[in-house]
């Protein structure tokens, strides 16, 4: 097992991407796609979900979104992985970074989407992640430590922010077996590159989205959704797995294995589904309280609208 540890480096590289972000159900795709074919350029999913095979229905890819006016937007980061398999953020970054250089050689512009905030954080702000190493003779040694000294040991890797750098015996000991672990191997300093983004969020009136997310429901529901999950679980994908991939998947999962009623699974399911809408948005308001700018459009606005706005910002 490995740990993953986080730090952050500042945005101070040009603006090179430009990112479509927003709760699910806003059209987020559709406004990226139209924005790749007036500009030339290619998408980059941030989509936490969408990186695996046959899950298509459930997350939401609605690929044929990536058509405009008859022509074919490359998107990167969607089915990348097979379904059944954990797919993190660590591995998330290390593939887009490949696919930002990889756009970046053809000289093209790049429309960054998705409604996963950390993901999308995790390339505009310069997230520092990497997996470390488990060391057990060096945690046993720190769970003996006295607090006291294994808050002088962190302290002499780094300062100490606030109280959380400190409140807990086991965040003091994971913080200085991440510290020292950075410190041995300076060379993954240069692992991770801030890109910086001009942002876009679509938001709007929340009794609308929520009807938007209630009707794309039944529509998925009648145009095959359960049929995908049944065939995943057919074609030996973990039905546990499933469930811990969540919303669609897990109600859906229940469903099928006969532990929820329909109606309770879709009742059940449509509230998750606002839920996680709602948790979406807090991800984004954070960014902004963080000094991040978001340009927000209104999803009520016509595509051409949404266009234009965005075309008068980047110019």
């Amino acid at each position: 097992m490995e740990i993953v540890g986080t730090k952050h480096i500042n945005m101070n590289r040009k603006q090179k991407l430009i990112t479509i972000l927003g709760p699910t159900a806003t059209g987020k795709t559709r406004i990226a796609t139209r924005l790749a074919y007036e500009l030339g350029g290619e998408i980059l999913s941030a989509d936490s979900r969408q990186v695996y095979r046959r899950m298509d229905i459930g997350t939401g890819k609605d690929l044929e979104d990536y058509t405009y006016n008859g022509t074919q937007i490359p998107y990167h980061l969607i089915d990348i992985e097979d379904p059944g398999k954990e797919y993190n953020l660590f591995k998330f970054q290390q593939a887009a970074h490949a696919a930002i250089d990889e756009i970046r050689k053809k000289g093209k512009p790049i429309i960054m989407c998705g409604g996963s905030g950390m993901y999308i954080e995790a390339i505009v702000k310069g997230y520092k992640l990497f997996p470390v190493p488990e060391n057990p003779q060096l945690k046993a040694e720190l769970d003996n430590t006295p607090e006291e000294k294994l808050i002088q040991m962190l302290a002499s890797y780094r300062p100490l922010h606030n109280h959380t750098d400190t409140c807990e015996h086991n965040r003091l000991v994971h913080a200085i077996i991440l510290e020292k672990y950075y410190a041995e191997h300076p060379e993954l300093q240069e692992i991770s590159t801030a890109h910086p983004s001009l942002l876009f969020g679509i938001k709007g009136d929340r009794d609308l989205i929520r009807n938007r997310i209630t009707l794309r429901l039944k529509e998925r529901l009648e145009n095959g959704m359960i049929e995908e999950v049944k065939s995943l679980i057919d074609s030996g994908v973990d039905p546990q797995q499933l469930i811990r991939y969540g919303l669609e998947y897990k109600f859906i999962t229940l469903y099928i294995q006969n532990e929820i009623s329909y109606d309770f699974m879709f009742e059940k399911l449509n509230i998750a589904i606002h839920q996680f809408s709602k948790r979406q948005m807090t991800w984004f308001r954070k960014m902004e309280r963080e000094g991040f700018e978001i340009n927000w459009l209104d999803v009520a606005w016509s595509e051409e609208q949404k266009i234009d706005f965005i075309m008068q910002r980047i110019k």
